[in-house]
């Protein structure tokens, strides 16, 4: 007969993920399917911020910051080497909201939940004596400063997947979970390889994490959506680094919408997001040339060195699936999410709405509440559990000198980068080389032969957009013929 388990997992994004991670950590037999690549959608096309959602605020949403608030600090203990403390300059523009209203709603910001060390409070910053203030126009004098944290967001998925594989999981990217017929006790499960190859599985319970596509696995299973999604797309772009010093900007805009400037890969600059209503297909969603130029127009309010489309090397889209609520205006619709749990027979649990920062209450609570339905009394762990792959030896600023005391033959460039990816798993990168000339081939940038085999060989990697634009950000400092060299060493067939 067909393999059973306990739970099937149908989404490889942040939320599928934390969810496999969680249960297999529980002892539960767990398996996780993905139509595509992890992380391929919403999941990597965030503003890459771990944050409690100042903007959140002024919506009211004190419960949904006060949590994620409360994450920032417990994703920083899990993952020091991906989540990396930062401060913002929050610039004062008297037109747009009063120095007593920005004042308000940081002080509730540092006291709804104790920030730490690592997240000092807020304090007013005189732009004329801050060197920081040089990457802005001469009128704007007065800027807060507030703490939060920058993510990669796709390795965030990666290494929860390589948890959860580690702890019994059976993870498989491109993957499709062709049909869900549910008996008894069970679904039955029909997937199918990209190879065209089916295997049908049977499982106790299913969550559906597939986001945007929620409804169309409900659809799928002869299910009603619970509740409606209202999808919305969310458009970053990526410009040569605007300014040297190591914090971010948040721009308020005339339309009461706010956009982030932040270093990004050492040598670039990300600033996003836009807010639109979204009603195409998820996997085609593109940033639309306005977009871009709303973008652009934003910081140009702001800062002293213009950005024109003519500035932009990377631009990326992802599709939001928000909960449905009355905001006529996208961006304040809210960024919690609901859990729906369908316990007629045999479990499903979908999962509906969202934020990146929230992905391990999120699942501690999806697992929960799958545990008493199928009658299962495991704890949750994850809060105070072990780091996440490559958190085990604390932030860069640890973990680069032990690299250095390791590897001395090895340049300090290639180890930070290594560092910042892997954590202490550069050391698995590495394996047994000691000297530059065993790093296999260099495909350019700092791309070496070992790490391509290693992404290859333990993360899934299949395609080079696998690599170049989610296991790392490569894509960024390549030109056409080196990516096309990544592509032919994979074995990706020629365009």
């Amino acid at each position: 007969m067909d393999d059973i388990v306990d739970v099937l997992v149908v989404g490889g994004g942040i939320n599928g993920a934390g969810i496999a991670r969680d249960a297999a950590g529980r002892g539960w037999s767990v398996c996780l399917c993905e139509q595509g690549d992890l992380a391929a959608h919403t999941s990597s096309a965030s503003t890459k911020l771990i944050h409690g959602g100042l903007r959140y605020l002024q919506y009211g949403q004190f419960s949904l910051v006060r949590k994620a608030l409360r994450e920032r600090g417990v994703l920083h203990r899990l993952a020091p080497h991906l989540v990396t403390p930062t401060t913002f300059l929050l610039p004062h523009a008297p037109h747009l909201r009063p120095v007593w209203m920005l004042r308000a709603g940081l002080w509730l910001y540092d006291h709804l939940e104790h920030p730490g060390p690592d997240f000092p409070h807020a304090r007013r910053i005189d732009l004329r004596r801050d060197p920081r203030g040089d990457a802005l126009q001469a009128r704007v004098r007065t800027a807060f400063s507030y703490a939060d944290a920058r993510v990669d967001d796709a390795r965030l998925v990666v290494i929860n997947a390589l948890d959860a594989r580690e702890r019994g999981a059976d993870i498989r990217p491109r993957t499709r979970c062709e049909q869900l017929i549910r008996h008894r006790d069970h679904w039955l499960a029909v997937l199918r390889q990209s190879d065209g190859q089916i295997t049908r599985l049977r499982a106790r319970a299913v969550v559906n994490a597939t986001g945007p596509w929620a409804g169309n696995l409900l659809e799928r299973a002869g299910m009603d959506a619970p509740i409606g999604l209202r999808l919305v797309q969310g458009s970053h772009i990526v410009v040569p680094r605007l300014y040297a010093h190591d914090s971010a900007y948040l721009f308020q805009q005339p339309d009461q919408r706010v956009v982030f400037v932040i270093p990004f890969e050492q040598d670039y600059s990300l600033i996003g997001t836009t807010d639109l209503d979204y009603d195409g297909d998820p996997a085609r969603v593109q940033i639309a040339p306005d977009e871009v130029t709303y973008l652009c127009n934003a910081v140009n309010g702001w800062l002293r060195t213009a950005v024109t489309p003519e500035h932009v090397v990377w631009q990326f889209s992802g599709v939001r699936p928000l909960l449905a609520d009355h905001h006529h205006d996208a961006a304040k619709v809210t960024r919690d999410y609901r859990l729906h749990l369908d316990a007629q027979q045999a479990p499903m649990l979908s999962v509906l709405g969202g934020k990146l920062t929230t992905y391990r209450t999120l699942a501690e609570e999806a697992v929960d509440q799958l545990g008493a339905a199928l009658g299962r009394g495991e704890p949750a762990w994850t809060a105070d559990g072990p780091a996440l792959p490559g958190g085990d030896e604390g932030p860069l600023q640890d973990l680069l000198p032990a690299l250095e005391r390791s590897y001395p033959e090895l340049p300090r460039a290639l180890l930070l980068h290594l560092a910042r990816r892997h954590g202490s798993r550069a050391r698995r990168v590495l394996g047994d080389v000691r000297t530059p000339d065993q790093l296999g081939h260099h495909f350019g940038a700092g791309l070496y032969q070992c790490e391509v085999d290693y992404l290859v060989k333990h993360e899934w990697v299949v395609e080079s957009d696998d690599l170049l634009w989610r296991r790392t950000h490569f894509g960024l400092r390549l030109d056409e013929a080196q990516r096309a060299a990544v592509a032919a060493y994979l074995g990706e067939p020629r365009p």
